[in-house]
């Protein structure tokens, strides 16, 4: 795992500072502690922040082709690499060392663009062919592994992370207020924007081709849409999961450093545990867990269950209030774009207690988008039952659910019931995103200070992945816009930087891309059926799991926001969001932040979504605007 960035000139004369490229790299420090390495000729330079994982000595970056004119540098792991090596071997190709990334320059030398369609794993990389003056630069199927670009005064500019760019002397990108809309909707900014004007994610699945100034984006794979498997059977089904799941799991297994598992004591991960156990000796699996004193927010006994129940060397830690609270600061410092999940406060906090054990750790993250398992997906059936009601029994409702009393638990009843009712009477699939995010465009208007995009502009981004998923059925239309916005922008996004922060290395087996096509091409029956989430991944592995973890419902991995607000972050809140410095910042209407804080300080609403984005943002703002 590292961190990459590199720079190209429009005039192949023109050298780039060293000492400007090394402050760009040492940005990414936290990504790549182990090594640093560097490529400089005229009109082009490459460098990398390594965190070892394979072949420790031999493994340093940038690579090279055997003749030295085609450099690559790499952030991730290539799960197939072993194949590609005999492939390449056979054709002549000399390698020099065992690293999974020194595949790459020789695989452009005999594939050219299309190499990346043969790579398995997780990635964002560049290769610099030095001789046509050309340079590509791509990002894995899912969205593992970030990549930011840019143009500015004829120099192409590109990094794992958006911190390496701001350093380019050049650089002065303004705040993008479309972005910031984009971001109050979903808690998020979606690919291919960033916070900034100018500055562009490469979305999942891409690749783009520099050269002598001229750009072009493709896209080499997609989640299939298309060839459902509407004549397979339950046992065909269950047989396939299984052993592509496992092959997926035994492949993340490789590593020349210690390797555990995140244990939530959720089915996800309880489910690449009973994978792992079938090719490790259980007792040499470490799982790692975070204990909270919340209880209405701990899992930590169901995590105790399932390492109990094939007794892994099971390791956990009790996190306080007062822990976790000392994290937000350091989390607004690496985070370079706003993220209004809550739950990457404890993400970080188990990252860096799992890494003083292990440096790489396996984890659940894609099962929920793969096999439908929010509780959003119950909420759409209730929808439409909700939306046949007459108007007047709806008014009823939303009278009674407006005045429940406000409750601080975790998703207690009064939110689950407010939430629903946000989305409740949409029709089409943005009421997902109104489930799950912050700010309607109504609410943005009156937050605001200045707005000057039509009302539903940010939609274009749920709008056009729904043409993309038009051939699909409904459930599974629906689970690709889930795998295309919130698991590429959020939660990857969460878990890459909250890891990376901590130099860990997280692997998802849920998201290998042999996995994803099988999955996605399911019946959604076999996903959510009669009120029944991750239908089939349970039936799979129902024998091999204690019951308690395969009929539990899905918690989340939170904290305990709204009770926070009004305790010990009441203070941060009341400053980050003071009148006097949302008037001096000139985004956000003063008196509409401070009719929220109000609200929820005297419990007459439960406002802990809006007010935490809110709060992200000022944290970002205090360290990336000032």
């Amino acid at each position: 795992m590292c961190g990459i960035v590199g720079v190209i000139f429009t005039d192949k004369h023109k050298k780039l500072d060293e000492h400007v490229l090394q402050k760009m790299n040492r940005s990414m420090i936290h990504r790549g502690p182990d090594d640093e390495g560097y490529f400089f000729e005229s009109g082009a330079a490459l460098a990398m922040r390594r965190l070892s994982i394979l072949d420790l000595e031999g493994g340093k970056q940038p690579l090279y082709n055997e003749q030295r004119k085609i450099v690559s540098i790499c952030n991730g792991e290539i799960f197939n690499h072993l194949t590609l090596r005999t492939q390449l071997e056979q054709h002549g190709h000399q390698l020099r060392s065992h690293s999974d990334a020194e595949i790459l320059p020789h695989l452009y030398e005999e594939e050219g663009r299309h190499f990346v369609k043969k790579l398995r794993g997780m990635f964002g990389l560049a290769v610099w062919d030095s001789e046509k003056r050309k340079l590509l630069i791509a990002r894995d199927r899912m969205g593992q592994k970030p990549l930011y670009w840019a143009e500015v005064n004829g120099a192409f500019l590109f990094a794992s992370e958006l911190k390496a760019l701001l350093n380019y002397p050049e650089l002065h990108p303004r705040l993008d207020m479309l972005a910031v809309q984009k971001y109050l909707a979903f808690e998020y900014v979606p690919a291919q924007a960033s916070i900034f004007e100018g500055i562009h994610k490469l979305e999942a699945g891409h690749m783009l081709t520099w050269q002598e100034g001229k750009i072009s984006i493709e896209q080499y794979w997609d989640i299939p849409c298309e060839g459902e498997l509407t004549h397979i059977s339950e046992e065909d089904a269950l047989s396939e999961l299984r052993q592509r799941f496992e092959e997926a799991v035994n492949i993340r297994l490789m590593s020349d450093v210690p390797l555990g598992l995140f244990l939530s004591g959720g089915i996800d991960s309880s489910v690449v545990l009973a994978a792992m156990a079938k090719m490790l000796p259980p007792q040499q699996i470490k799982t790692f867990s975070m204990a909270f004193s919340e209880k209405s927010f701990d899992e930590s006994s169901h995590a105790r269950l399932v390492a109990n129940h094939f007794g892994t060397q099971h390791h956990e830690e009790l996190c306080t209030p007062e822990t976790l609270l000392g994290l937000i600061p350091e989390i607004g410092a690496f985070l370079d774009e706003p993220l209004g999940d809550a739950s990457i406060v404890p993400t970080y906090a188990l990252s860096k207690f799992t890494k003083k054990h292990v440096t790489v750790a396996l984890g659940g993250d894609g099962g929920d988008e793969l096999f439908a398992g929010y509780p959003t997906f119950k909420a759409e059936e209730y929808a439409k039952i909700f939306q046949r009601l007459p108007h007047f029994v709806r008014a009823a409702v939303k009278k009674i659910v407006k005045h429940l009393p406000v409750s601080d638990e975790n998703i207690s009843f009064d939110f689950k019931a407010k939430q629903f009712l946000r989305g409740a009477d949409v029709l089409d699939a943005s009421k997902h995103f109104l489930w799950m995010g912050s700010f309607s465009s109504e609410e943005q208007t009156a937050l605001l200070q200045a707005r000057s995009f039509g009302s539903d502009l940010f939609l274009h981004d749920i709008n056009r992945h729904q043409m993309v998923a038009a051939s699909a059925s409904v459930g599974n239309g629906l689970l690709y816009l889930y795998k295309k916005l919130y698991l590429q922008d959020d939660i990857l996004t969460k878990v890459d930087r909250a890891s990376m922060a901590a130099s860990l290395e997280c692997r998802s087996p849920f998201l290998d891309h042999h996995f994803v096509e099988f999955v996605a091409k399911l019946p959604y029956h076999f996903k959510y059926r009669h009120g029944n989430l991750k239908y089939l991944l349970k039936k799979a592995y129902e024998n091999e799991l204690p019951a308690s973890i395969v009929n539990r419902p899905k918690k989340g991995f939170g904290i305990p926001v709204a009770k926070w607000i009004n305790g010990p972050l009441r203070e941060m809140t009341c400053d980050l969001l003071s009148p006097a410095r949302l008037a001096k910042q000139g985004i956000f209407n003063p008196k509409t932040v401070q009719g929220l804080l109000e609200r929820h300080f005297a419990q007459k609403e439960d406002n802990r979504k809006q007010l935490w984005t809110l709060l992200a943002f000022q944290q970002w703002h205090d360290h990336y605007m000032k």
